[in-house]
């Protein structure tokens, strides 16, 4: 048992092994891939016609170029060859007139040169398949010292073999040794690639477009916002998935305005018998048994907006560039007329693109909530290229680290937290997240440089 548990031990372990480097590979593989729709698209594409075009090549080059160049080389020899042989046979040819006939039927120059030592070999061109060919069908057919020149003249091949009695040099085209059409396949091969890629990709930005589209408008929706010019356009999905994001869109806000009209409806009759039990309360006069009804019925009526503030939300206003500079003065102001002291700082372009009343609801409720409880209070604000960030600190008690999340509850109510006071009704937080996280935002609570609660807004510009 002990040989098969370290038999099974060493497999596990090994395909732990093989697991994680498979892992990695992954990871590689996915980091190294672009994110994005149209990159990826444009991937699918080139690869497999890239792969597709170098085994076309391939095989052509294998095939067709090596092979032809071979046999046209070996054809052009062995017309050398029988050239030799015919000098060889008729030694009373002096001037050599039978075999300069021959080789000009053969469309070869002959020339014959005194004997002596053939040229210095001169350098070979990088990958050339002529030269290559050339050298060992001479060195098969002919077997005599030789010397080629591929290089020198564009369009001819020099050739020279050493004789017996003299030296004899051939000229032939390059085209009737080499198959030279090659470079006019590549050229068309691609060309017309090129051509396809570029049609490929105007065609593929076109589709992508709509998606982007799409995008853009759920990305507006999310912060608040209108997409005026949005409307269903490209393939059929992405139509399809446009037409669904609409409906989607169109029955949100049949609700929010269902239940806007309905919290209107209650907000005029509450405030009809409020305003009753006022007119009443005027016409029994002076007595601490008034002032403290009339002090409930002023409670009631702060606790009746706040309800409808929060149950309302945002609904109906516009977002539009708002000086964020000005409406943290604004706030900032406010802060000292209450007897707190206050600081702002601004970093960055100022105007951002929010509801400008719901926003400085938002951030009011937050100063408010921070006055309550302490005395000095900071507001910072930040704009980069993707967020607008505002921070509020103070030097008041905090709250509890586990509890910083139940503050946002609507109507909680802490016995020693910050957001509970005299006729409070445990909104003010809930209101505020709710416009942060309309705007597409949100609000984070941590530990402030100044002792107390840092509140942090942070929206997308």
């Amino acid at each position: 048992m002990s040989t098969i548990d370290t038999g099974l031990s060493l497999i596990r372990n090994a395909s732990q092994r093989v697991s994680r480097a498979n892992g990695w590979m992954g990871n590689a593989f996915k980091s190294w891939m672009p994110t994005g729709l149209y990159a990826r698209a444009l991937l699918i594409m080139i690869v497999p016609m890239v792969v597709l075009q170098t085994v076309v090549a391939f095989v052509f080059m294998e095939r067709h170029w090596n092979t032809v160049t071979r046999r046209l080389s070996a054809a052009v020899v062995q017309d050398i060859a029988a050239l030799i042989d015919v000098y060889k046979t008729y030694p009373q040819d002096k001037d050599r007139a039978q075999v300069r006939r021959i080789a000009q039927r053969l469309q070869l120059v002959v020339d014959f040169l005194p004997p002596g030592d053939m040229p210095q070999p001169g350098p070979k061109p990088f990958f050339s398949l002529l030269d290559q060919t050339l050298s060992v069908q001479l060195g098969r057919q002919i077997g005599r010292p030789f010397w080629i020149d591929t290089v020198g003249r564009s369009n001819l091949v020099e050739i020279r073999v050493q004789l017996d009695d003299a030296i004899m040099r051939i000229f032939a085209l390059r085209s009737a040794a080499y198959a030279s059409n090659s470079e006019i396949f590549i050229f068309w091969m691609l060309g017309t690639s090129t051509i396809l890629l570029i049609v490929a990709v105007l065609f593929l930005r076109n589709q992508i477009k709509p998606i982007l589209r799409l995008a853009d408008a759920a990305e507006s929706f999310g912060k608040g916002r209108e997409a005026p010019n949005f409307r269903p356009r490209g393939a059929r999905e992405v139509r399809r998935a446009a037409q669904a994001f609409m409906e989607m869109k169109a029955r949100i806000e049949r609700t929010i305005e269902q239940r806007t009209a309905m919290l209107a409806g209650v907000s005029h009759d509450l405030r009809t018998i409020l305003t009753r039990f006022k007119l009443e309360l005027a016409l029994l006069g002076e007595g601490p048994e008034i002032d403290a009804m009339r002090k409930d019925v002023d409670e009631m009526s702060m606790m009746l907006e706040d309800y409808l503030a929060f149950a309302r939300g945002d609904s109906g206003e516009v977002a539009q560039p708002t000086d964020m500079t000005m409406a943290l003065e604004e706030l900032r102001n406010d802060a000292e007329r209450h007897g707190h002291t206050a600081t702002v700082a601004f970093h960055g372009l100022p105007v951002v693109t929010v509801k400008p009343a719901s926003f400085k609801r938002c951030l009011g409720n937050l100063v408010s909530n921070a006055a309550r409880h302490a005395n000095s209070i900071s507001i910072t604000g930040h704009r980069d290229h993707r967020y607008l960030t505002v921070t509020i600190d103070d030097d008041g008690p905090g709250i509890p680290v586990d509890m910083r999340e139940e503050v946002f509850k609507p109507f909680l109510r802490l016995d020693d937290a910050r957001n509970q006071d005299e006729g409070g009704t445990g909104l003010g937080l809930a209101i505020a997240r709710d416009i942060a996280r309309s705007h597409g935002g949100d609000i984070m609570l941590g530990d402030s440089p100044m002792g107390g609660l840092r509140a942090t807004v942070r929206v997308p510009v």
